[in-house]
């Protein structure tokens, strides 16, 4: 009998708590601080870019480009390396190699010496090390919590990221106000050197990997871990839909902020209060995913998740809505929007995480994962890019009306795949 199913398939049993297991609470400490961290950074960076260094348009393109640049050149590299590095060093090294990054902002505000391309470099410096350090986190999860755990553990990991999402920001408009920017970076670099030490003492046994053949070399680990995943029989249906689905999101999230501030008419504040129903949305879902994994399966809590975020979007491109209607209404429409959508994605994330997790072997869940990550952020780059065509050519309802029905074939993906009928139990692997 499998763990955690009875005779028939079905769960016998919820699975422990990962946060009762020590290794899993100082690695999901570290992950809360650094995200919480994290937001409040990314908030003050964008005032700092804006109102101190006065960039321009161009150069604040050129910034937000930089948080794509290292997936593009350098994503398949590090997953196939993480499939022979220690994880767990590598999550260390990486925290204090942020720490000493943040702390150089203020070092360089305070003598005067930050330019916006000083910063530029910084934040691509910031990029890569964030690069390396998802790269080890999602294949060092299953190292420390049991296969039958790892839906609620990403649920756990989901739930602290949301809270912090929606809160950081709030807290770090607050914080600047008081401290200032040099003292707000400082304070996010100190949180990254308490996240090392805490991933420091997490207790886990990384086995060493296993010498590479005569001849082979590292492109070769990349090939391989791509043969893996495009032919599996449930992975590969997984990364095509959630390719799919990055392209459906790429468009509507580069729709929705102009279309909703622009067209709607919706004040800077109200916007404000939908992206927090999002959060709410989204915290709601990490919460609900493992008890829906455990009733669905894994496959069809995915498809669950894949048509729920269908609706939101249809919806903001049907429903004849205008600035009009007041300010009332078009919150109320566009909070409840962003509800659906970031409660659809709590739902989909903690099962489609851990469901890889669960189904690749260890010596391959670096490149499984890097190869499906790199792909999502290629195919981001290039909707974000098309959408502006779009927009520019059919306006902001039919450019979401079309994200809405490409977010429809990721559906349709999963529902015609083996991937609907798969579960968490079914793609336990051997230790």
């Amino acid at each position: 009998m499998r763990d955690g199913a009875d005779r028939d398939g079905q769960p016998s049993e919820r699975p422990p708590e990962p946060l009762r297991s020590r290794a899993f609470a100082l690695f999901w400490s570290a992950s809360t601080i650094r995200a919480f961290g994290g937001a409040i950074a990314g908030m003050a960076l964008q005032v700092l870019v804006v109102t101190i260094l006065d960039a321009s348009p161009f150069e604040i393109s050129v910034l937000n480009a930089t948080g794509v640049v290292p997936y593009l050149f350098f994503g398949l590299i590090i997953g196939a390396l993480m499939d022979r590095w220690r994880r767990q060093r590598t999550l260390v090294i990486t925290s204090i190699g942020r720490a000493a990054a943040l702390a150089a902002i203020p070092v360089l505000m305070l003598t005067g010496t930050l330019t916006f391309w000083s910063l530029t470099t910084i934040v691509l410096l910031l990029g890569v090390l964030t690069l390396f350090a998802d790269s080890a986190a999602q294949p060092f999860l299953p190292r420390i919590v049991p296969r039958s755990s790892l839906v609620l553990a990403n649920a756990r990991l989901g739930q602290s990221q949301t809270v912090a999402e929606t809160a950081g920001p709030a807290l770090g408009g607050a914080l600047l106000n008081l401290l200032g920017p040099p003292i707000l970076f400082a304070f996010d670099a100190v949180i990254n050197a308490i996240a090392a030490i805490l991933q420091a003492r997490i207790p886990v046994e990384e086995p060493r990997a296993r010498p590479r053949e005569p001849g082979s070399h590292v492109w070769r680990d990349i090939a391989e871990g791509m043969r893996y995943t495009y032919r599996h029989r449930t992975l590969r249906p997984l990364a095509l839909s959630v390719h799919t689905w990055f392209l459906a999101n790429s468009i509507v999230t580069t729709a929705f902020a102009v279309f909703v501030l622009r067209e709607l008419g919706l004040p800077p504040w109200a916007f404000g209060i939908a992206l927090a129903f999002g959060g709410v949305g989204g915290f709601l879902g990490a919460v609900i995913a493992p008890r829906i994994g455990m009733r669905l399966g894994a496959g069809r809590a995915i498809l669950l998740g894949r048509a729920l975020v269908v609706l939101p979007w249809a919806a903001l491109a049907a429903v004849p809505l205008t600035a009009g209607v007041g300010v009332g209404v078009v919150l109320a429409v566009v909070s409840a929007a962003q509800f659906v959508y970031c409660l659809a994605m709590g739902i989909e994330d903690a099962n489609d995480i851990a469901y890889r997790q669960a189904t690749a072997p260890d010596g391959i869940q670096g490149r499984m994962n890097s190869t499906i990550r790199t792909v999502n952020r290629v195919v981001f780059f290039f909707g974000a890019l098309l959408t502006g065509a779009l927009m520019t050519l059919l306006g902001y309802r039919p450019t979401i009306g079309i994200g809405a029905a490409v977010f429809v074939v990721a559906t349709m993906v999963v529902l015609l795949s083996p991937l609907r009928n798969a579960r968490h139990e079914d793609a336990t692997v051997p230790e």
